[in-house]
């Protein structure tokens, strides 16, 4: 419920089958993926307001394991993007898929977005899990809106051991602007929270992004190898592999 409303009520998404008349955006992927959310506790909601056991919920993140995605059928990614090179390239590496972000709009704050990557974060290293990866959107399908978010990226490009391209059927040009006519600061202003914060820890951007009509965005792939995550983070989220078996994966605002 808390997707639908903000992909297809807010973001103007085109539900399929079923979805409209039960308001909940669904794939088969859901099933075997681990669903982070982030529940806010106080007297105050929002409209609508949707509450689960202990509070309302504000956020939520899928997360999908390679050894689960490979038991049943692969990563969702790979539609859009050919991953399946990279992860033959890497394979003494256990990937994680993160997909279907989504926060409603009061909520779409620093502080939330961290508890996000903190619940990420704390699954990684109770998991062990090497590799982070999945689509990151921009809002619309014009990419002439997006030139000058698009062009920054692009300069973020994977290095040749972590490179990944969108397939050719659906791939766009994401260096739609010369380099000296980037504006740093406003390319950054444009972007979702979630992309910068994935920046910030030192991802990659891979080559080419990818128009999504049913969901009204452009996806670009993030590529996050742990080994390239600044050390300063840890002191703040908790160093890799320091983790017990458990996890908790619901983070409270």
């Amino acid at each position: 419920m808390l997707r639908y409303k903000v992909f297809y009520d807010e973001l103007g998404a085109t539900p399929v089958g079923e979805m409209a008349s039960r308001r909940m955006d669904g794939d088969c992927f859901d099933a075997i993926c681990d669903h982070l959310v982030v529940v806010k506790r106080s007297d105050s909601a929002v409209k609508d307001a949707i509450f689960l056991r202990d509070g309302e919920l504000i956020g939520t993140y899928r997360l999908l394991r390679q050894e689960v995605a490979e038991a049943f059928g692969g990563f969702y990614t790979q539609a859009e993007f050919d991953i399946a090179p990279l992860i033959v390239a890497h394979p003494r590496l256990r990937f994680l898929e993160l997909g279907r972000s989504c926060v409603l709009r009061p909520y779409r704050t620093k502080p939330v977005v961290e508890l996000l990557w903190q619940g990420i974060w704390n699954y990684v290293r109770a998991h062990r899990m090497d590799v982070m990866l999945g689509c990151a959107s921009l809002e619309g399908t014009q990419p002439g809106a997006h030139a000058l978010p698009l062009s920054f990226l692009a300069t973020a490009a994977a290095p040749p051991e972590w490179a990944v391209r969108a397939h050719d059927s659906h791939r766009i040009e994401m260096r739609r602007l010369p380099h000296d006519g980037i504006d740093t600061r406003r390319a950054l202003r444009q972007l979702p929270p979630l992309v910068k914060g994935y920046l910030r820890l030192g991802c990659y951007i891979g080559d080419g992004a990818v128009i999504d009509r049913q969901f009204n965005t452009i996806d670009v792939l993030i590529i996050l190898p742990v080994s390239a995550i600044h050390p300063r983070y840890f002191a703040h989220f908790g160093a890799p592999c320091t983790m017990g078996p458990q996890v908790h994966e619901q983070a409270r605002a």
